[in-house]
């Protein structure tokens, strides 16, 4: 009996995916965990096996073709079985994710009146000559009558609209959206961008800890001028293990101190309990070309400086190529994004939700500073962090800065704190 392996649902609200490339052909035969098609969701790329021996009776979809969860990508049988036609089904509805029901369009059917004196500022009446509309027509909604900008602009909007024989009068009429979409505006031309993979997931995601949490930043700013000169005199001996030392694996080290001694932070809220995580999965915002993806170095405070280089810089080259494994950007605890390599100083991020906090950097500038009574130049780091105020009181997201800027500050605290560990 012919198999139908339908397209399964990955975890992570995923709800379909887009056909990158089919490796198999019509007729073919394969084996069971052979390589068929490669898939790209919201998050990655992957190539999902043939989960039996046979041969391919029916490509159910094309490449660059949507493939909603549950829907069969191909039948899978033997020469000569009969393949089931089925269609396509809507994909399952995904939480604070927008309808996918079709949108509906309204078409305004205009009835031509008597030409009057018209109402309206020179102004007005420029805008309705550059839109070649006949001013006499429209009827105005200002004071006394009068017509205005909005009333231009509607009625042009309307004439370009589809109109159908025997209606006689202004009236809405809900009717499905037409394939052909405009490229241009009232203004000039323009381009539209369907919003899918990693940007519709950020969307709906950015939506919905806007929707469930109360979002506060806290700014401040480290003096990294010590931890600048480590990194200087250390990223060639990194280099020499193949290994590439940013400051991050730096960051990571001091955001798990500050979440040691201030859990609140490492934290989620389910329902009316607030979780507190006794374990440091810290993820990395990455920027590709599709969007921001977040990667999650699992156990970060296990892990020492070059590791967690050598993981950042594995995981978002994934990341940029769409390559990653789905369990790689899953489990995350606290996470940490940066613009000061593309440039910025103070932002507001926004929380991975359900994450109670996510800290910032950005660029590193040189300022002059007060040392012991002297003014001298150091190596000034902005630092944004949005926490989550039903979980985190402003006085403990201040306190847990001040141990993340104490750890950047003075660096040679991670010496003192392993020696600390080990003993």
């Amino acid at each position: 009996m012919a198999y139908e392996f339908q397209f399964p649902d990955v975890g992570e609200g995923i709800a379909e995916g887009i056909i990158v490339g089919w490796k198999v052909k019509e007729g073919e035969r394969v084996k069971a965990d052979q390589d068929l098609v490669d898939i790209e969701t919201e998050k990655a790329i992957f190539t999902l096996p043939s989960p039996k021996e046979g041969v391919i009776l029916k490509i159910h979809f094309k490449e660059g073709e949507t493939v909603p969860v549950g829907q069969t990508l191909v039948t899978i049988g033997e020469p000569g079985e009969i393949v089931k036609e089925k269609p396509v089904k809507a994909a399952p509805p995904v939480t604070a994710a927008p309808s996918i029901e079709r949108p509906k369009e309204r078409i305004a059917v205009i009835e031509a009146k008597p030409a009057g004196k018209a109402l309206a500022a020179p102004a007005v009446r420029k805008l309705a000559r550059e839109l070649n509309v006949d001013i006499s027509q429209i009827e105005g909604t200002g004071k006394g009558g009068r017509i205005t900008e909005a009333n231009v602009r509607t009625f042009a909007e309307a004439l370009a609209a589809p109109t159908e024989p025997g209606i006689s009068k202004v009236e809405e009429k809900e009717v499905p959206a037409i394939k052909e979409v405009k490229k241009y505006d009232l203004y000039g031309y323009i381009t539209r961008i369907p919003l899918k993979g990693v940007k519709k997931v950020t969307a709906r995601r950015i939506r919905t800890a806007l929707d469930n949490a109360a979002l506060v930043t806290h700014h401040d700013e480290a003096d990294v001028t010590h931890l600048v000169d480590i990194r200087e005199r250390h990223k060639e001996y990194a280099a020499r293990r193949g290994v590439k030392l940013t400051f991050i694996p730096f960051i990571i080290k001091a955001v798990i101190e500050g979440l040691k001694e201030h859990p609140y932070l490492n934290a989620t809220l389910e329902d009316e309990e607030i979780v507190l995580k006794k374990y440091y999965n810290i993820g990395v915002a990455v920027d590709t070309p599709d969007g921001i993806i977040v990667p999650v170095i699992k156990g970060a405070d296990q892990k020492t400086f070059l590791e967690l280089a050598k993981e950042i810089e594995d995981l978002a080259k994934k990341a940029q190529e769409r390559k990653i494994d789905l369990a790689d950007l899953q489990g995350g605890s606290f996470t940490i994004t940066n613009i000061g390599m593309i440039g910025g100083t103070y932002f507001t991020p926004i929380i991975n939700y359900p994450e109670a906090a996510i800290l910032g950097m950005g660029r590193i500038m040189e300022k002059p500073v007060v040392k012991e009574g002297d003014i001298c130049i150091g190596k000034i780091m902005p630092l944004s962090l949005t926490y989550d105020h039903r979980v985190v009181d402003g006085a403990d997201a201040a306190r847990f800065m001040n141990t993340v800027k104490e750890h950047l500050e003075d660096p040679d605290l991670f010496l003192v704190e392993l020696g600390r560990q080990t003993q």
